[in-house]
Order: C-alpha cells, then sequence, then structure tokens
C-alpha cells in the first residue's frame, strides 16, 4: 500500500509568516508556482495565491515590502497527513475537487500532493490485468 508521504512532492513553496508579500510575489512569479505555504515553525497556518495577492496587497492599496504573509495568509481548505493511504487520499481530493493539498506530519508542513502525480502513481502501482498479459 502506497502511503501519501511516498507520492507527495517534498519541500512545497514555504515562507514564514513573517515574510513578505513581496516575497511571496517572486516566488509565485514563476508559472511552476501555484500557490506559497505560510508556515509559523513549519507549522503550516495558511497559503498565498497570486488571488491572494491581489485581493489583499495590490486592490487594498498596501505596500508588499510591509505587508507580512501572517497578515494575509487564507487558512487552508483541506490538509492531508503523510501517513494516510494514497488511494484515500485520491478519492478525498477527487471528492474535494482539489488539484493540490499541503501534505502535514503532526501539524508541520513536510510536502505538497498533486492529484495528478498522484493518480499516476497509482496507475503505476496497479497489478497488470488479465488483458495485459
Amino acid at each position: 500500500m502506497t502511503l501519501v508521504r511516498e507520492a507527495m512532492v517534498v519541500e512545497p513553496p514555504a515562507l514564514d509568516v513573517d515574510a513578505t508579500a513581496q516575497g511571496a510575489g517572486e516566488l509565485l512569479a514563476n508559472p511552476d508556482c501555484r500557490a506559497v505555504f505560510v508556515c509559523d515553525d513549519h507549522r503550516l497556518v495558511g497559503v498565498v495565491t497570486r488571488k491572494t495577492l491581489v485581493r489583499e496587497v495590490v486592490a487594498q492599496g498596501r505596500d508588499p515590502r510591509a505587508t507580512r504573509l501572517g497578515e494575509i495568509a487564507e487558512a487552508p481548505h483541506y490538509t492531508v497527513d503523510a501517513e494516510t493511504p494514497a488511494d484515500e487520499a485520491f478519492r478525498f481530493m477527487e471528492e474535494q475537487d482539489a488539484e493540490r493539498v499541503p501534505v502535514v506530519e503532526d501539524g508541520r508542513l513536510v510536502g505538497v500532493l498533486s492529484r495528478v502525480v498522484l493518480q499516476r502513481r497509482l496507475a503505476e502501482d496497479e497489478p497488470p490485468s488479465e488483458e495485459d498479459a
């Protein structure tokens, strides 16, 4: 049985609650980065996306160099534990229509799980069917 820990991406983009919105913007400038996880002593407290920066910083006229991520981070909608069976996590992500979910262990951010990557990983783990033989 594959666990989430074996399918997750380790070291997702994360910044401390005291980091600035500008720092998050610099990470989010990379098209492959969809979200920055906000942590307090490695404990996940929130998520910042491009949409968050526009709504909470740009539209409000705030200075991105002075705005701390702890002030604007949104609580994550979902998290999944690193020890959760991968097939169970996949079903949960399908039900919630979640593309990516932060992975935690005792409240600490340890990775991020992508539904597409997880689906591919589960397909690789399936035993061949009789039709494939």
